[in-house]
């Protein structure tokens, strides 16, 4: 990735840590030990093991599963179609699912996992984006819990990825 510019820090680490935390506290008046958190591979997995383990500072420890979606490949673009490489592990039928991704720009693997969660006779669906970017066109479903909203710009960092790469990052950085 020669080419691949300085990422700009947009978020520092101590400011997503505060987000996370105040997400838990947002969400744990509503989840119990049985809300199934369910994080959408493979960008969300950051942002799922940080907010599983803030709730469970608070006494929540939700159960934790995984839906592999895709809709971007190694593209900066949504390709407009979600590919399902992974289901549920484990049945939620009658269960809160509380699906948690990184950001919602399109809104399609949201819109899909919470499809695949009702689908699977869950009683109860939420959502959860670490960050929104603002969209053009009305998106459905639009998340019940955002932490930050984000600028329209290409982000790395903190499970974001440009091409498999950066994801690592500590900080939510822009790369223009």
């Amino acid at each position: 990735m020669a080419d691949t510019p300085t990422p700009i820090v947009l978020l520092p680490e101590s400011e997503v840590a505060r987000i996370v935390a105040d997400l838990a506290a947002r969400i744990a008046p509503v989840t119990d030990d049985e809300t199934v958190a369910a994080v959408l591979l493979t960008g969300g997995l950051w942002f799922a093991a940080d907010l599983t383990r803030a709730l469970s500072r608070l006494g929540r420890n939700v159960r934790f599963d995984a839906l592999w979606l895709a809709s971007y490949g190694d593209e900066k673009e949504s390709r407009g179609r979600i590919d399902v490489y992974a289901p549920f592990q484990r049945p939620v039928a009658g269960k809160t699912v509380l699906i948690l991704d990184d950001v919602f720009d399109t809104g399609l693997s949201l819109a899909e996992a919470v499809r695949i969660a009702k689908e699977g006779g869950a009683a109860r669906v939420l959502t959860c984006v670490f960050a929104r970017k603002p969209w053009p066109l009305p998106r459905a479903p639009e998340p019940d819990f955002v932490g930050w909203d984000a600028p329209n710009r290409f982000l790395v960092g903190y499970g974001l990825d440009h091409a498999g790469a950066l994801r690592g990052l500590p900080d939510i950085c822009a790369l223009d």
